[in-house]
C-alpha cells in the first residue's frame, strides 16, 4: 500500500477509536451520575432496566471493537497491515477501506465462515 493509503487509514483508524473511548466515558459518566431513586411504577423500572441492559451490551460490543482498532494500528506500525494473517496473501484495498480492522483476506474469511457454519 502507499504511505498516503497508510496514512489515510491511520487517521480513520484513529478517529474511530478517539469516538469509541469518548462514548464509553460519557457512558460511565451516566451511569455512574445519581439516578433519581427507585421509580414507583413497574414498568418505569423495567424500561430503565432495560434501556441500562442494552448500553452495557452495545458498550461491550465497543470494547471488542476498540480492541480490534488497537490491533490494526499495532499492525499499521509494524508494517503488516493489510497482509492476511491465515495465507500470508494481501488484503484487497476495498475490503480495507470497508472494514480497516479485518485479518483476513476475503476467500480465508469465506472459508473460516463455512467453517463456523458446518
Amino acid at each position: 500500500m502507499r504511505k498516503q493509503e497508510l496514512a489515510r487509514i491511520r487517521a480513520k483508524l484513529e478517529a474511530q477509536l478517539a469516538g469509541l473511548l469518548g462514548e464509553g466515558a460519557e457512558m460511565v459518566h451516566r451511569m455512574s451520575a445519581p439516578d433519581d431513586g427507585e421509580l414507583p411504577d413497574p414498568n418505569d423500572r423495567a424500561s430503565r432496566e432495560t434501556d441500562t441492559n442494552r448500553a452495557l451490551r452495545l458498550r461491550d460490543r465497543d470494547r471488542k471493537l476498540i480492541a480490534k482498532v488497537e490491533e490494526a494500528l499495532a499492525r499499521l506500525d509494524a508494517g503488516r497491515y493489510g497482509l492476511c494473517e491465515s495465507c500470508g496473501g494481501r488484503i484487497s484495498p476495498a475490503r480495507l477501506k470497508a472494514r480497516p480492522v479485518t485479518t483476513l483476506c476475503i476467500d480465508c474469511k469465506r472459508e473460516a465462515e463455512q467453517r463456523e457454519r458446518a
